[in-house]
């Protein structure tokens, strides 16, 4: 790959990946005309890799390694299209609110309250946690404040 390659460089591969290739080539080398589906295939190597020892699995991995090594050179000199992040239409009617997102709102306050130092991640997840042990009833009018956004 050339400095500012435009062709996206191939992703890296696992040890266990670089054996499965090895073990595969091996069994078309000695058995050439027997086909096993992939299942069947896959179950055979699974078996196989964990009977082999740490020094032959030390070869795949240092494979495995080269193959980083290599991966991380070539996406220094990549110099592809970068994915835009799709804009949003400013006129575009937003989507109604769900009930969760509702409760959410109406508690965001009060867990912020009792946790002045947790992030907004955090206090979307205890706000999923009190959600999760609401009953039924205690859910209703959330559902109700959301059907009326979806319908109007």
């Amino acid at each position: 790959m050339g400095k500012d390659s435009k062709v996206r460089p191939k992703v890296n591969v696992s040890p266990y990946v670089h054996f499965m290739m090895d073990f595969r080539n091996q069994t078309r080398e000695q058995q050439p005309n027997i086909y096993y589906d992939f299942t069947e295939f896959s179950r055979k190597c699974s078996e196989k890799w964990k009977t082999i020892s740490k020094k032959e699995k030390k070869k795949y991995e240092a494979l495995a390694k080269s193959d980083k090594d290599r991966y991380q050179r070539e996406m220094r000199n990549y110099s592809g299209p970068r994915r835009e992040r799709r804009r949003r239409d400013a006129d575009a009617p937003r989507k109604p609110p769900s009930s969760f997102l509702l409760f959410s709102q109406d508690h965001f306050e009060e867990i912020k309250e009792q946790h002045p130092n947790w992030t907004v991640a955090q206090v979307a997840k205890a706000a999923g946690r009190m959600w999760a042990r609401c009953s039924e009833a205690d859910k209703i009018p959330y559902e109700e404040r959301a059907a009326v956004f979806r319908s109007g």
